[in-house]
């Protein structure tokens, strides 16, 4: 019997998906619930499973096809038996096998004793999932250090695999599009043009739009972290065997935006048309990058997390993100967001507005400089701190103000305990 697959619908706000990649030929079998085809929308890669067991009898649409709500993707004929020689295959493109790599992974299929005794990297076996990932990127398992459990590759370890390889292929190609001496007299030039992801396409819209709708400006102060150092310092040991997380510094800074935006709830506000709307709820965003680009993952009522929640959290998100698997839910609303630029070292930067959000902090390195206590010259862990904001309806004054108070909550961190 044939069964039509569709696409599903999707998430609210999304009106089309681009076709990423056919983990399935027409001709091959595939399981129930077995991952058939990836879906990429503005934010997130929606996996689509054959409803029955059988085989792929055709692909109704090509990878990088855009298809909307309940249209037919492909017509699986259950209980059949694979055959010899696939009928026709979807196109595939080889210049998405990077994308694929990054932006998409296979939903692990159920372990049967039959397949975990299949091929394997060395001494070890694969799972299913990493297994058909392994086969469908035609990668050399034997290379790829596995980082689980007994030295176990997971599907984390075949991207990384893929991204140094890539890195290196495409260094590579750097070099071999800088001409030689006697190429240079011949004026032999070479370019290379890949086109845009579709988050990467979102990313460019969004920031364009915040840059067009809003009147961004940004104002800036610096912090002292010692005291919040030093409490990390003395405390982490115990908090990292106490929640099996370890005790980073945005947890810190969720917190002190929190007890800001408590006190200016017009920094948590949004625009919508003449109306401003405000929250009575911090869900915060947290800035995170991923192989595909920067996505933005929501802390929900940040304001009744606790600092291991926080940590927690933002951990999850972040192995989430390389690995593809972040949810459209986890990645919609938001009323402010918080931005990290100094894990790559960033001295100071004006980040942009996440629309509709009105409010952006940005963290940057911590550097050991000299500043003035009691009249002394000293040297402290400064950072540099920046809160871009919509002047339409937040004041200098007010931004500000809400600066300082971050600043002051991060300098002596018993206020965040005590809120005050």
């Amino acid at each position: 019997m044939s069964t039509e697959v569709r696409v599903p619908t999707l998430p609210e706000s999304v009106s089309d998906a681009t076709v990423l990649t056919w983990h399935k030929k027409p001709g091959e079998a595939i399981a129930r619930d077995e991952n058939l085809v990836d879906l990429e929308t503005d934010k997130v890669v929606l996996e689509v499973p054959s409803p029955v067991a059988g085989v792929l009898r055709e692909a109704k649409v090509d990878e990088g096809a855009v298809v909307t709500a309940d249209e037919l993707l492909a017509i699986v004929e259950a209980g059949a038996e694979a055959a010899v020689e696939p009928v026709t295959e979807p196109p595939t493109s080889p210049d998405k096998v990077e994308e694929t790599a990054a932006a998409a992974e296979p939903a692990p299929a159920a372990a049967s004793p039959a397949a975990s005794a299949g091929e394997d990297a060395g001494d070890q076996v694969l799972t299913p999932a990493v297994r058909r990932l392994v086969k469908e990127l035609n990668v050399d398992a034997s290379k790829i250090k596995g980082t689980g459990k007994n030295g176990r590759i997971l599907k984390s370890d075949v991207m990384a695999f893929l991204d140094s390889a890539q890195q290196t292929e495409d260094d590579a190609d750097v070099r071999a599009s800088v001409p030689s001496s006697g190429e240079q007299d011949a004026g032999l030039r070479q370019e290379k043009r890949v086109p845009m992801t579709r988050l990467r396409s979102r990313i460019a819209e969004r920031l364009l739009e915040a840059q067009q709708n809003a009147a961004i400006l940004t104002t800036f102060n610096e912090v002292n972290l010692k005291e919040a150092m030093d409490l990390r310092a003395k405390h982490k040991d115990a908090f990292e065997k106490a929640h099996d997380v370890r005790l980073g510094f945005m947890s810190f800074f969720v917190r002190a935006a929190v007890e800001a935006l408590k006190k200016f709830p017009v920094v948590n506000a949004s625009v919508d048309g003449n109306d401003i709307v405000y929250h009575n709820y911090f869900d915060i965003g947290v800035a995170v990058g991923s192989p595909r680009g920067l996505v933005v993952p929501i802390l929900r009522n940040a304001d009744q997390m606790s600092f291991a929640e926080i940590e927690g959290t933002i951990k999850a998100f972040g192995q989430k993100a390389k690995d593809g698997s972040l949810s459209y839910d986890e990645l919609t609303g938001g009323t402010f967001t918080i931005s990290n630029g100094g894990v790559f070292g960033s001295m100071l930067s004006t980040p942009i507005l996440n629309p509709p959000q009105s409010a952006i902090l940005g963290m940057h390195n911590i550097v050991d400089r000299p500043v003035v206590e009691n009249g002394e010259i000293v040297i402290r862990p400064m950072m540099y701190l920046a809160l871009s904001y919509d002047h339409r309806i937040i004041d200098g004054r007010e931004a500000v103000q809400f600066l300082v108070t971050i600043k002051n909550c991060m300098e002596d961190p018993a206020r965040m305990l005590l809120q005050v």
